[in-house]
Order: C-alpha cells, then sequence, then structure tokens
C-alpha cells in the first residue's frame, strides 16, 4: 500500500499582496507562519511540512550554506518537513520574463539555479525528502499576447534550460497554470507549451484547484472557455474531467484551494484566481472531489505531498489560528480520499 500524501501549508501567503510587494496589510513573518503551521490540529492530523517562497523577507536567496542550515533547523524543530520550494523568478526578485530579453532570460536560469542550490543544501540538512521547484513564465498575459507563437517559444526554450539545470541537479520543475502568467494563462497554452518543452518527468505542471477552475471559465482566453460563469454541476463535471485528463500526466505538483469564480489582485500580483478559505459558504468547488481528478495514480509521477495554498487572505484571517485547523481538516478530507 502506498504511503499517504504527507500535508504542507504554503508560506507565501504571508507576503503575496502584502507590504513587501505593494499592499496594504503588513507583511507576515515566516517564524509567524511556521508557529501556526504548528499549531494546526485537525483531530489527531497535523501538518506534515512546508512549502517555501525563496527571497525576502522569509528568506535571502543569496544565504550561505549556514543560514540555509539555520533554517532547515529552525523548520525541523517544528517537527516540520519542507517541500517544494517556489523560484524566485520574477523581475525584482532574482529573475526576469521567461520571454523577455537575453539578459532576463538569463536572470530567470539564475533563479532555478539558486532554488535548485538551496533545495539542494535542504536535503543534505535532512529536512527535505521530496518536493520540487514551482516556476511559472514570469511575463505577463498582455505581453505575450503581441507575439503568442514567438513568445510561447521563446518560455519553451527557457523552460527547457531550466530543465536541464534542475536535472543536473536532481530536481524536478513544475509550471503553476495561472491566469495572469502569460504563455500559461489557459489549459490550452499551458498544455501546448508542456509539450513543446518536451520534458517529461523534469518539467511538467503544478496545478492549483482555484485557478485551474478559472481555466474552465477562459478568464483571460475566452476562446478556450469550456464553461460559463452560470454552469450547472451537470455541465461542470464532464467539463473538469475533460481538462484533467489532458494536463494530469503533467501534474507533478498539487495545491488544494477553494475559489469563487472571481479573480482578486493584490498590491503588485496581478489578478488572479481568488483563493477563499475552505469553508467559504461562496466557493463553487466540492474540494475533495475536485482533487481526486488531479491526484489520480498520482505515486506513478512521484507525488509524496500536497499544498494548501490561501494567497491574499486579509492578516485577520491569517493569524487566527482556527483559519488553519480548518484548512488543515479539508487537506485530510483530499489526503484520505485520493
Amino acid at each position: 500500500m502506498a504511503d499517504k500524501l504527507k500535508l504542507h501549508n504554503a508560506m507565501w501567503p504571508g507576503l503575496v499582496g502584502k507590504a513587501s510587494q505593494g499592499g496594504d496589510e503588513p507583511d507576515i513573518d515566516l517564524d509567524t507562519m511556521l508557529e501556526l503551521t504548528a499549531g494546526a490540529r485537525a483531530g489527531d492530523n497535523r501538518f506534515d511540512g512546508v512549502d517555501l517562497f525563496l527571497f525576502h523577507p522569509h528568506f535571502d536567496p543569496d544565504a550561505d550554506d549556514g543560514a540555509i542550515n539555520q533554517l532547515g533547523d529552525k523548520i525541523a524543530a517544528k517537527d516540520l518537513n519542507v517541500g517544494s520550494l517556489v523560484a524566485p523568478v520574477w523581475d525584482g526578485t532574482v529573475g526576469g520574463p521567461a520571454m523577455g530579453t537575453e539578459l532576463e532570460r538569463s536572470n530567470f536560469i539564475r533563479a532555478v539555479k539558486v532554488a535548485c542550490r538551496i533545495g539542494g543544501k535542504l536535503r543534505e540538512h535532512g529536512v527535505r525528502k521530496y518536493g520540487l521547484i514551482r516556476i511559472d513564465s514570469a511575463s505577463g498575459v498582455s505581453d505575450w499576447a503581441a507575439d503568442p507563437k514567438g513568445n510561447s517559444k521563446k518560455i519553451a526554450d527557457t523552460f527547457r534550460e531550466a530543465g536541464k539545470i534542475a536535472a543536473d541537479h536532481g530536481e524536478v520543475l513544475a509550471a503553476e497554470g495561472e491566469v495572469c502568467w502569460g504563455g500559461m494563462h489557459s489549459w490550452k497554452d499551458m498544455l501546448d507549451l508542456l509539450e513543446a518543452v518536451d520534458m517529461p518527468g523534469t518539467v511538467g505542471f503544478q496545478a492549483d484547484l482555484a485557478h485551474t477552475y478559472l481555466y474552465l471559465l477562459g478568464v483571460n482566453a475566452a476562446e478556450h472557455a469550456v464553461l460559463s460563469p452560470d454552469h450547472s454541476d451537470e455541465e461542470f463535471w464532464p467539463a473538469y474531467e475533460s481538462m484533467t485528463e489532458k494536463l494530469r500526466p503533467w501534474t507533478y505538483d498539487f495545491h488544494v484551494a477553494q475559489n469563487d469564480g472571481t479573480v482578486k489582485g493584490s498590491g503588485d500580483h496581478d489578478k488572479t484566481g481568488k483563493h477563499c478559505p475552505a469553508d467559504d459558504p461562496a466557493g463553487r468547488l466540492d474540494i475533495t472531489r475536485c482533487s481526486t481528478y488531479w491526484l489520480k495514480d498520482h505515486a506513478s509521477r512521484g507525488m509524496k505531498h500536497i499544498c494548501w495554498d490561501g494567497c491574499m487572505f486579509p492578516n485577520e484571517m491569517l493569524t487566527d489560528q482556527q483559519t488553519w485547523n480548518t484548512i488543515l481538516a479539508a487537506m485530510v478530507d483530499v489526503r484520505d480520499n485520493a
């Protein structure tokens, strides 16, 4: 019998759309996010680990080995593991657009190298036993639309080069499908990009329940919509199955989330799928059932953990321990039905 999927919490909701990214609310530091994660309980269940964003103010991407080991010690002291790592691929962090200038694309590659190095050190430490490196195109949809064919080719070339670096480090890359990232902003464009990169097992897809729901609605890509916003359940499930059948073979990482069918943006983060609380009455997704479509045969794709993503929740909600207890309970249900 395969081992049960490990349950992880994302640390970047303490930063996405917050003060360091142009938002109105203060950042939530890594120590606080770790404390809330370690303190969450759903019956006898707790989170097994965390997924990390490798940039300030949570972590210095150019940290030396000693600082990386200190990070590992801090997380291990909470009886948590480290799983997937978000490479700082965006302009203003380490990286730049994957379809940008030669310099911007070289910065993108450097960001992947940085993530691979830190990931390797955390493996050596012992706190990281599984997980991959998350990327995206770091490119806007409107910029991509100026030359869809040419820009998609540039992104594919950049991802392919990044994939070679990841493979050299024993890592796997997963591109998060999100309607705000050019060349990845619809299910069809995402699939075309993965096929163009053509590195199965090394460069794949990271599915997020909130973001992939907007794929079905054609947000930012009306030509690829397969559902109307007022769809029925009878229309939803066949469409959902069709989308997941196409993208699941490429899916190496998975985010549990809820969505109400709208977009939301805060600070410098472009408008994207609105993450809702796990028990939000406006949530449109049956979290557990939707997850089964993505997690079918997950072990054959090397998946050992799943992660909750709840970006752009207000700080009052993020710092309430009950929020994480409720989320953990939803995660347990997903795990037990995978």
